[in-house]
């Protein structure tokens, strides 16, 4: 920053000429320059002289020179023309941030005034010329975030006055060359995000005046050279992400001027010596997780009193975490997960009543380590800065700490796979800012909390696997920005509520399995649109498996074996194209097996078996893969593949082809009910409402119950829908939701058997059949349908249905 604020300083003495227009060498570069831009630069023109141009500067000695060429962000699009090579004055050239493509000009060489050249942030591919080490009066090149590829030229090294140098984020491969060494002046220097392999120079080490050095995220090997610690003016090396090996040279932890030192994610192994921190004062961040070090945490690392960010995390490091971090009053993240670090007694857990005094920690990771025993009640004392807290993994047993909802801040909570117990603290409710709270794999009692409604933050909530009673509480409804739910293999009972469903961020998983749930599955089901996994296997529901299931058209997996559902697989699972995972094992399930199944492309696992299905196996999609299929337990099933060793079909192993004229036999039953209208005159009798002549009103309500296969009275309708808004509702764009699964198998049979034609024929039969029982059941006896419109309706809906099979 120093170096930029000094070249502009400089440049700033030259003084900006806005007289005529000429032709020179200078202005016909600019021109040529605009000329390959695909954007535009209209106030480039005739009217003001090139040196008023915007983004251009000239010189007070040479008005007509252009010195300076500043156009980062300017939106260009287009290459960058060799014209500029024509420059010969330039001193500053920054294109950064645009949107250049093709090469960098090797004309860029001939600029020996150059001393800023900045190209960073474009879309610049091919190599870096080699003619750029003749501009020996470069301060800084930058060529970062770019795509070039190859290798680093040798001639950069000859750049002696370069003092910035970073071409990081490109595709550059082969080893770093050792010319570099001869970068006498260089400050900072960045080949982070490239493909560089081989080793770390150790010449590097001669460039004493190196400020920073990032090697990160490159495929360099081999030792890390100790001559990197005669760097005496060194503030920040980054060696992360590469396949380093061997130790931590000592001379690193002698480098008193350092501040930032990683060396994350290599193979780098052996002990921290003790004494590490004892040199490093002024060491704020320091990442040297995922590594294979081992040994105890030096208790010196209290001299690194400045120290923000010491992550060890998934290493070897063992023993007790000392005390002495607890001093380190600066520290905001500290990450020691999977490690084999250990605390059991109340001394060995010092540290973390210590850490109280850290008022800055947000970060606390703890997990996968061999803590054991009861977490300290100064756990609470932590920093209200925190905001994440990790101790799964463990053995850590005893309540959660009573007052943990001290830790108001706190977004993260992970507690799961330990041996915690009791029940889950009352103030955990008021963490209104958490977001994930895994509390899962425990032997935590007791029921979930009604409260848990306070945390309107929550995205994701574990608590599966403890001992949890009682009923799932309806507040977690107002979980509205829940994604996932997990509250698997515990005791919990009663029906599963059906606000759950209403919630409209429900999209991952919804794990309700394993539990002693009753009832059946809710109608409010398709309110979960987005949804992706849902398991409620290993319960106690029954019921039908609610249409409003093909609303859901995200799901992929559908887990519900092991239960007591029956009736027939709904028609409107047809819409779940993404299933990749069916389970209806184990139930009570009837009827035959859809055809749409085989149609569900993505399906690779399905599994019927123990349930009451009959009728013919479909051999086709994934019916046609004896290994993703399972129908066993089902003895009235026959045909599929020879695999399944399923026997051959004859008429008897069919249900009786009723359904083949359901529609007809409906249609006339109907008819004769109203004959014996005495039967029905008063079971649905509306007060005040009922006719004279004919009980219509019950009437109707008999054929929307007998088209639907619903009732007034199912629990459906106790929240203030009756069964006729509910039809009426379906009218508009979904029938097939609403219609009796026995109906709707007949359908499907008409579909594969007869055709489109048919089918819709008696799509049309059923919607007459539902408007009929409107009509009948409208709120004024005046305006509903009279008897004899009735039978005349009847007969032609009958009449039409026979003409059909007739043909």
């Amino acid at each position: 920053m120093k170096l930029l604020c000094f070249l502009l300083l400089c440049l700033g003495s030259f003084a900006l000429v806005s007289s005529g227009s000429s032709n020179s060498t200078d202005e016909l570069a600019l021109l040529s320059f605009k000329s390959v831009l695909s954007s535009s630069l209209d106030s480039w023109n005739d009217s003001n002289h090139f040196c008023s141009w915007p983004g251009v500067v000239c010189g007070r000695r040479h008005p007509d020179k252009v010195v300076a060429l500043r156009m980062s962000s300017f939106n260009l699009t287009g290459v960058i023309s060799p014209s500029l090579g024509n420059l010969s004055f330039l001193r500053w050239l920054d294109l950064h941030g645009n949107q250049f493509v093709g090469t960098i000009p090797k004309e860029l060489g001939y600029l020996r005034r150059l001393e800023v050249l900045n190209l960073s942030i474009n879309y610049l591919e091919g190599s870096i010329p080699v003619t750029l080490g003749e501009c020996t009066k470069l301060k800084m090149l930058d060529l970062s975030t770019n795509q070039l590829q190859g290798e680093i030229p040798y001639e950069i090294g000859a750049l002696n006055n370069l003092i910035h140098l970073n071409l990081g984020k490109n595709g550059l491969s082969g080893v770093i060359p050792l010319s570099l060494a001869g970068l006498w002046s260089i400050k900072y220097m960045y080949l982070f995000n490239n493909r560089l392999s081989g080793e770390v120079p150790p010449c590097l080490g001669n460039l004493t005046n190196l400020h920073r050095l990032h090697l990160e995220y490159n495929m360099l090997s081999g030792e890390i050279p100790s001559s990197l610690g005669m760097l005496s003016s060194l503030s920040a090396l980054d060696l992360g992400f590469n396949n380093l090996s061997g130790l931590i040279p000592t001379s690193i932890w002698n480098i008193s001027s350092l501040m930032w030192f990683s060396v994350q994610r290599n193979v780098l192994s052996g002990i921290i010596p003790p004494t590490a921190f004892n040199n490093v004062a002024h060491l704020r961040n320091l990442l040297i997780n995922y590594n294979q070090f081992h040994g105890p945490i030096p208790a010196s690392v209290s001299n690194a009193s400045d120290m923000t960010i010491f992550q060890l995390d998934m290493n070897l490091f063992s023993g007790a975490v000392p005390a002495e971090v607890g001093r380190l009053r600066n520290l905001k993240w500290l990450q020691l997960n999977g490690n084999l670090l250990q605390a059991k007694e109340p001394k060995e857990w010092e540290f973390l009543t210590a850490l109280a005094n850290c008022s800055e920690l947000q970060v606390l990771g703890l997990a996968t380590n061999k803590f054991e025993g009861v977490l300290p009640d100064s756990l609470s004392n932590l920093s209200t800065s925190l905001t994440s807290l990790s101790f799964y993994g463990n053995k850590i047993t005893g309540s959660i700490n009573k007052d943990i909802g001290n830790l108001i801040n706190m977004q993260v909570l992970l507690l799961h796979n330990n041996s915690f117990r009791g029940y889950l603290p009352s103030s955990l409710c008021r963490l209104k800012n958490l977001v994930i709270f895994y509390a899962a794999e425990n032997n935590i009692m007791g029921s979930i909390p009604v409260a848990i409604r306070n945390l309107t933050s929550l995205s994701y909530l574990r608590l599966d696997e403890n001992a949890l009673t009682g009923t799932i509480p309806s507040t977690l409804g107002d979980l509205v920005n829940l994604f996932e739910l997990r509250l698997s293999s515990n005791y919990l009972t009663g029906p599963i509520p059906s606000k759950i469903f209403t919630i409209p961020t429900l999209s991952g998983i919804l794990d309700l399995s394993d539990n002693s749930l009753e009832g059946s599955l809710p109608q409010e089901i398709g309110g979960l649109k987005n949804l992706v996994e849902f398991y409620a296997e290993s319960n106690k529901l029954s019921g039908e498996i609610p249409n409003t299931i093909g609303e859901c058209q995200l799901l992929q997996y559908l887990i519900l074996q092991n239960n007591s559902l029956n009736s027939s697989i709904p028609s409107t699972m047809s819409k779940l194209r993404g299933l990749e995972g069916l389970d209806l094992s184990s139930n009570k399930l009837s009827g035959q097996i859809p055809k749409f199944l085989g149609n569900l492309t993505m399906l690779y696992y399905l599994n019927l078996s123990f349930n009451n299905f009959a009728g013919e196996v479909p051999n086709f999609g994934a019916f046609a893969n004896n290994t993703a299929i399972s129908v066993q337990g089902n003895s009235k099933l026959c045909g599929g593949i020879p695999d399944l060793h399923l026997p051959t079909c004859s008429s008897s192993n069919f249900p009786k082809r009723k359904h083949k004229f359901l529609m007809i036999t409906v249609v006339t039953s109907l008819a004769a009910t109203l004959d014996a209208s005495p039967l029905v005159y008063r079971k649905y009798g509306a007060g005040n409402m009922v006719s004279t002549h004919r009980d219509v009103y019950s009437y109707g309500i008999l054929v929307l119950e007998t088209v639907t296969g619903k009732r007034p009275t199912d629990n459906t309708f106790r929240q203030g829908l009756s069964l006729r808004e509910y039809i009426d509702l379906a009218l508009q764009n979904r029938v097939m939701d609403v219609i009796d699964t026995r109906l709707s198998l007949d359908l499907e049979n008409e579909l594969h058997t007869k055709g489109d034609s048919s089918y819709k024929r008696k799509i049309d039969c059923i919607v007459s059949l539902l408007e009929l029982g409107i009509s009948c059941t409208r709120e004024l006896p005046s305006s509903r349908m009279p008897t004899g419109g009735i039978i005349k309706e009847l007969l032609a809906i009958k009449n039409y249905l026979v003409r059909e099979h007739r043909t």
